[in-house]
């Protein structure tokens, strides 16, 4: 499915507002409201995806086809599931094609095709975990992952670059020559960072920001293509 197709239909029918009152706060109302009123919310619902940010991906993959048929794909962060949702469908996995493993510290409701563990990406075994998962390299990681927010700007961008960086870690350490890498980072500075390390072992690595992300977020998706291959293996023969 293209995320082109239907853009007619995002249009919103008109502002809904939530009540004020009850127990919840201003900041809970305020997001409340932005979900009502998110066509992409709406549209999410109606075709079935589990989130938002399927829409996301499917735009991300529609411009640089990251997810072929028969691509094994690393889902980090996959709660409640819209990635590997995408991901599934069009790597083939109705057919039998490709394979999608995923991890969340949430739990994830069933997604045919898909296989699930509910696992911390920081704890330290989860790197071998996600290897047997898989059964072999990746084609493709991505990550959507997110700290829990602080409200704290800074501190916020730091946790989530500390999350980025360790999915790219993760991703040298699995990737067939060729892959790709997609993560979520935030916009203040350190994702420069980011780029110019990738950019040692990636053809070419770029910021993206999809329409489905939102206007008012600082959010951007650091995509890294063309996968070098990891280190040369070690000689036997004397220097």
């Amino acid at each position: 499915m293209s995320a082109d197709k239907g853009k007619s239909g995002l249009k919103a029918a008109g502002r809904q507002k939530v009540r004020k009152g009850g127990n919840r706060t201003p900041s809970q109302r305020a997001w409340l409201e932005r979900q009502l009123n998110d066509p992409y919310v709406a549209r999410a619902k109606r075709d079935g995806y589990r989130s938002r940010a399927a829409y996301k991906l499917l735009e991300i993959d529609d411009k640089f086809r990251l997810l072929k048929s028969g691509s094994r794909v690393v889902d980090l962060g996959a709660a409640p599931g819209g990635w590997s949702q995408v991901a599934a469908q069009r790597v083939g996995r109705q057919t039998g094609k490709g394979r999608v493993v995923g991890i969340d510290l949430l739990d994830m409701d069933p997604l045919p095709g898909v296989d699930f563990e509910i696992l911390d990406f920081m704890d330290e075994a989860a790197p071998e975990r996600l290897k047997a998962m898989l059964g072999s390299g990746a084609d493709v990681v991505m990550s959507d992952m997110a700290a829990n927010a602080t409200g704290h700007k800074k501190t916020d961008h730091l946790k989530i670059m500390g999350l980025a960086e360790a999915a790219a870690e993760f991703a040298r350490a699995v990737l067939e020559p060729g892959g790709a890498f997609v993560a979520k980072v935030l916009q203040g500075g350190t994702e420069n960072t980011l780029l110019a390390d990738l950019k040692r072992d990636f053809a070419q690595v770029r910021h993206v920001k999809p329409a489905a992300s939102r206007s008012d977020s600082s959010e951007l998706y650091v995509l890294a293509t063309g996968f070098r291959g990891g280190a040369e293996p070690a000689s036997d023969e004397p220097a």
